[in-house]
């Protein structure tokens, strides 16, 4: 049963600490993962046309949160974030070790772009 029929389920009663910030965030990123899977479960499981299109639709700007949390947290935690790109690497040498080349999307953020905005806003 969703938890949110308590109206003070989700207050924080102080502010917290950077690091229970950045774990909060991380609960934020799972929670709309799930909502993901959730949307999704939706659309596979009806044949109404209007139904999937509006479900499709808010899975997908789910998707977009996802994003914007792991912009966050990346921006927050940047030894996080050097994980991240380990792991994006790993993958990346399987590919070409598979033979397999991607490219990547134009214009996006960089841990390293994150960090020169930052240092040009101080």
């Amino acid at each position: 049963m969703p938890s949110f029929a308590n109206p003070f389920q989700g207050n924080v009663n102080r502010k917290m600490t950077k690091q229970e910030l950045i774990q909060a965030i991380r609960l934020d990123i799972a929670s709309e993962l799930e909502a993901i899977f959730i949307y999704d479960a939706h659309v596979q499981a009806t044949d109404d046309q209007i139904a999937k299109r509006v479900i499709a639709d808010i899975r997908d700007e789910e998707k977009a949160h996802v994003g914007e949390l792991m912009t966050l947290l990346r921006i927050l935690d940047p030894e996080e974030a050097e994980h991240f790109l380990e792991g994006e690497e790993e993958v990346k040498n399987m590919l070409r070790e598979l033979g397999i080349e991607t490219e990547a999307k134009q214009g996006g953020f960089t841990i390293g772009s994150l960090v020169d905005e930052g240092k040009e806003k101080d």
